[in-house]
């Protein structure tokens, strides 16, 4: 039985709140003790000083493109998984974009063989809610739950037809399986490119209206409302999806919502002179949108912080922007932008920790996201306080977009272990 004691850490764990010095056993990839006493229990384990570093739940991402299969010359599910143990990602969770989709049982099966293969960080997938992405017919939603999808969503497409979304949610109902949905109407986005409003006219560039997202938004919580399914809303950047969602909460309706880090770190400005490395979907907001996001963060009504990790190659960001892919490559930088909330006193640390590690785990009910004895031994070690500045040619993923290159952070990883291995900062 492999043992290693960590000790000397600032051990963190948001789902308890604890929050103090001390130190940790792991044992047969499991954490066997906090604070276990020196003697027989840590004789013979391999010791890690950790300095005073913080020694939190490895991160879990709930939204990530890998592009296995169809697009390997972009990403992989080994390049991304070097990507994000470097991050601190313990646990990520593939969209099914891929090529051909993961719509059947045999491609939600092929990422978990290929995820135990690898054997740096849990993978787990997302299978498609309407076959090949269509938005028409619904896949078969409890045979894939069984065969280990943790929940449906057609990624970046939006389930438009308000009957097949109805359909859709009263058959996850069924199986008490959770839908995830695009919250963009459309029609009004088709052809936009930008935020519409005043940058959008001054560089020239058709715009998508904000109304796009709460409209689909309010849609879809009536449907809730109707069939009782849960429902959980990607990447919400505006103040008024935002405030939907938190009425909706406050019905007790079985709804969540997750942001991306671009959201709270950047606006609309970052696109500058046609910088097509800041195009997202949805695109980057007004100011007063940024800081309702951050609103929405500080009072939980934004469950969870997820990468909203898209890589794509430079030839198809080198692009007009009105053809330039829209997305951003982030779990390299999910922790340290997430850390920004903390160093500029918007959200306290375990908050922050919370929302990048045991909500998102609790909304897909993964075992991971706590700091407690028998709980999964994937853990994070990483220097609070440590500046540097975000250097993409450094980056693990094959992809390098990101507007955040040379953005000066405080933050950084030192070690990622998974089930009791280090995959991160040093030898096991």
């Amino acid at each position: 039985m492999s043992r290693i004691f960590l000790r000397n850490a600032r051990l963190l764990d948001p789902a308890s709140g604890l929050d103090r010095k001390g130190s940790l056993l792991v044992a047969d990839g499991k954490i066997a003790e906090l604070d276990p006493p020196l003697g027989s229990s840590t004789a013979g384990a391999k010791e890690i000083e950790c300095q005073g570093h913080c020694l939190a739940p490895g991160l879990v991402d709930m939204r990530v493109e890998l592009r296995e299969p169809g697009q390997e010359h972009v990403e992989t599910l080994e390049s991304g998984s070097a990507a994000a143990v470097a991050g601190g990602v313990t646990t990520m969770v593939a969209l099914p974009n891929t090529e051909p989709a993961i719509d059947d049982i045999a491609l939600v099966e092929f990422v978990a063989r290929r995820s135990r293969e690898i054997g740096r960080t849990h993978i787990r997938t997302y299978a498609a809610a309407t076959r090949g992405l269509n938005g028409r017919e619904i896949t078969e939603i409890g045979l894939l739950q069984a065969a280990g999808a943790v929940g449906f969503t057609d990624a970046h497409a939006a389930i438009a037809d308000a009957v097949v979304m109805r359909r859709a949610l009263s058959y996850a109902r069924t199986f008490d399986a959770l839908l995830i949905q695009h919250p963009e109407e459309p029609a009004l986005a088709a052809g936009g490119a930008l935020t519409e409003g005043e940058t959008a006219t001054r560089l020239g560039l058709p715009g998508i209206t904000p109304a796009a997202e709460v409209m689909m938004v309010e849609r879809d919580l009536r449907l809730v409302e109707i069939t009782g399914a849960r429902l959980h809303f990607a990447h919400v950047s505006t103040a008024a999806a935002i405030e939907a969602i938190r009425r909706a909460k406050a019905q007790s309706l079985p709804v969540t919502c997750d942001t991306a880090p671009a959201y709270f770190a950047l606006n609309e400005t970052a696109v500058g002179e046609y910088r097509t490395f800041a195009k997202l979907s949805p695109p980057l907001r007004v100011e007063e949108d940024r800081r309702a996001v951050v609103e929405g963060l500080k009072d939980g009504t934004i469950d969870a912080i997820a990468s909203d990790h898209s890589p794509h190659p430079a030839d198809s960001k080198r692009l007009p922007f009105t053809s330039a892919e829209a997305g951003i490559i982030g779990l390299e930088t999910l922790l340290p932008l997430t850390l920004e909330l903390v160093h500029n006193r918007h959200l306290t640390l375990l908050q922050a920790l919370k929302a990048v590690s045991q909500r998102p785990a609790e909304i897909l009910r993964l075992p991971a996201g706590r700091l407690a004895e028998g709980q999964p031994a994937d853990l994070v070690l990483f220097d609070l306080e440590r500046p540097y500045k975000i250097a993409v040619d450094e980056f693990r993923s094959k992809s390098k977009n990101s507007p955040f290159d040379g953005r000066p952070v405080q933050g950084r990883v030192l070690k990622t272990m998974v089930e009791g291995r280090l995959v991160f900062g040093g030898e096991a």
